[in-house]
């Protein structure tokens, strides 16, 4: 009985899901920035989301690992999306070679 109500609750789920849709938008503009941390102490990175050419936008703070990779994606790629429901910048048409 249980794994019928679990497999109801997963219908349920992804019914709400595709009935709420996914917000998301073009991001046409990037704005990386860097503020200064204490003294001795690590500055934090951020990178401001201009999205539909400014009708919202989005801050992410990258890690300093992450803030490189991502700045290469956005060079690589021809076309981003930020998927703001899920909170997932998503990459198209990377070249693999």
């Amino acid at each position: 009985m249980a794994k019928g109500n679990n497999t109801q609750n997963n219908q349920q789920q992804q019914e709400q899901r595709i009935e709420r849709g996914y917000k998301i938008r073009q991001v046409t503009q990037i704005q990386p920035s860097w503020k200064e941390g204490e003294r001795g102490e690590a500055g934090e990175f951020y990178i401001q989301l201009v999205l539909d050419n400014g009708v919202d936008e989005y801050i992410i703070q990258p890690s300093s690992d992450d803030v490189d990779v991502i700045l290469e994606m956005f060079e690589k790629s021809k076309y981003t999306v930020w998927d703001d429901e899920r909170r997932i910048l998503i990459f198209e048409n990377i070249p693999t070679k």
